[in-house]
């Protein structure tokens, strides 16, 4: 009898250390959407997906990079949400002892708190953790394709461009310090000067389409109030709970502004036992899901224009490595040719561009886009779902595709392939029978063709009258001066 007694004594102890583990092992820094820094998400991957042998013979000869900027700080607007979060944890602290409410509830951090960026007048920049992001994948990805980078620099042999935006143009600066430390002569690192072109932000089409786009700007506007609607009920509910828990009497407005802070804290700060530790795991995965739900909606699969837009993005890397092709088989002396072109920008500019790559989608999926019929939205936790904004736009977050050049002695038969490489690990691509390498001819055809049945003036641009129409467009143009820059700059 004791045999029977033992064992299940042992299955107990079993199931209660691995739920001991599981609650230990969940780490909020992985929960983060696209506010989680590279470092604590760039590991996790398909682990059902087995990436493609490179074929032997086959030399890379070409890179492009869409990357994010790195991790940033709070924008001047969320800075002032802080400090109002920190007014109204005051009166929420006055008003739970003017109803004597036991203190011991509630989290003593709340009593007196006050933010870490307060009294900042600016905001949004490149933070220190963020330099060494980029600057730490300029040196991996150096070391990944040594053959790419070993001639002299020259900016039209790698062509580094940034949007306008001060903490993209700085990620570029870092990435380039890291793939060229010690191939300079300036100071002890001997670093080297090299450089990174901007296109004014009212006219950069290929890395701030969203913001040139009138179409993309007016659906936004419309739907940003339904998309808040999809997420209450989640809001709703961690309010109710967090109410029972500590006994104050939070708003959804102030669950928002916690999630936020924990989003900042944890990403910026490492700090994970304040805002963060006012939720549970499964709240926190409802937050995230609400983020990931909007950037879906509003960037990502939700609606074709958000990616169509995209496509002078596409349109570019497609046509830097038919360049490429091109060089080689002219047999162009080295020096001669452009090797890599390296573009960053931010979350808005890398989740479309990854849905033009049809990437988080299985076979079923990419055939509805391909054939323009509705997705469904990103399943609701504890429903698993390939849709994370933590995995597929962190800071840094990137994509690269490479160009090879393979030896083919049927001359029928494709010599060149194009592997991706999403946050540096190979990525299935649906369009390419689920693999992350497949020919530049297959690549073209059933993967950009599709999207080039539509072009970005017609996809973005209202339809005027021509006659009138380049005139609206000066007017619209010196009147937008007039008022200033007022672009929404928050999710950048």
């Amino acid at each position: 009898m004791k045999k029977p007694i033992v064992a299940l004594l042992m299955v107990i102890f079993f199931f209660a250390f691995n739920c001991f583990n599981a609650e230990e092992a969940f780490d909020v820094r992985k929960h983060l959407s696209t506010v989680s820094r590279y470092g604590a998400v760039k590991e996790i991957a398909n682990g059902n997906f087995i990436p493609s042998k490179v074929p032997e013979g086959c030399v890379p000869t070409h890179l492009n990079l869409v990357a994010r900027h790195g991790t940033r700080s709070p924008t001047k607007k969320r800075i002032r949400e802080l400090d109002n979060l920190s007014l109204r944890l005051e009166d929420l602290i006055k008003d739970a002892r003017g109803r004597n409410l036991h203190l011991e509830r509630v989290p003593s951090w709340l009593d007196g708190w006050k933010s870490p960026w307060q009294g900042r007048l600016k905001g949004g920049e490149l933070v220190s953790k963020g330099e060494e992001e980029l600057y730490d994948l300029g040196l991996k990805i150096r070391e990944k394709f040594p053959s790419l980078f070993d001639e002299e620099y020259h900016p039209n042999i790698y062509t580094i461009r940034a949007t306008q935006v001060p903490r993209a143009s700085a990620s570029a600066v870092a990435f380039g310090m890291g793939l060229y430390s010690g191939n300079g002569s300036l100071g002890p690192g001997k670093h080297r000067a090299f450089s990174v072109i901007s296109e004014s932000r009212a006219s950069d089409i290929m890395l701030r389409f969203h913001d040139c786009c009138h179409n993309y700007k007016h659906f936004r506007e419309k739907q940003e109030p339904a998309v808040n609607k999809l997420k209450e009920p989640v809001l709703n509910e961690i309010t109710s709970a967090l109410i029972g828990r500590y006994g104050l009497n939070f708003t959804r407005q102030d669950i928002s502004s916690l999630w936020f802070l924990c989003k900042q804290e944890a990403s910026l700060l490492d700090i994970t036992n304040q805002a963060c530790s006012l939720f549970g795991p499964s709240e926190i995965m409802l937050l995230e899901w609400t983020d990931d739900l909007e950037a879906y909606i509003l960037k990502g699969y939700g609606n074709s224009l958000n990616y169509r837009m995209g496509l002078p993005l596409l349109e570019d890397v497609v046509q830097s490595m038919e360049q490429a092709i091109q060089a080689e088989e002219e047999r162009r002396p080295p020096g001669s040719f452009e090797k890599a072109r390296l573009r960053f920008a931010h979350a808005e500019t890398i989740i479309p561009f990854s849905c033009l790559l049809g990437l988080f989608l299985d076979g079923s999926e990419f055939t509805k886009i391909q054939k323009e019929q509705p997705l469904q939205l990103p399943p609701k936790p504890p429903q698993k779902r390939t849709w994370r904004g933590s995995t597929l736009a962190p800071f840094a977050g990137n994509n690269m595709l490479i160009l090879y050049s393979c030896p083919a002695q049927d001359k029928s038969k494709s010599k060149h392939f194009v592997q991706v490489l999403h946050n540096e690990h190979p990525i299935p691509m649906p369009g390419c029978d689920g693999s992350d390498f497949c020919s530049f001819e297959v690549f073209k055809e059933k993967i950009v063709a599709p999207h080039q049945k539509h072009d970005y003036d017609t996809v973005c641009n209202p339809k005027q009258e021509p006659s009138s129409g380049s005139i609206y467009q000066m007017f619209q143009w010196l009147f937008s001066l007039s008022k200033g820059d007022k672009r929404p700059r928050d999710e950048f």
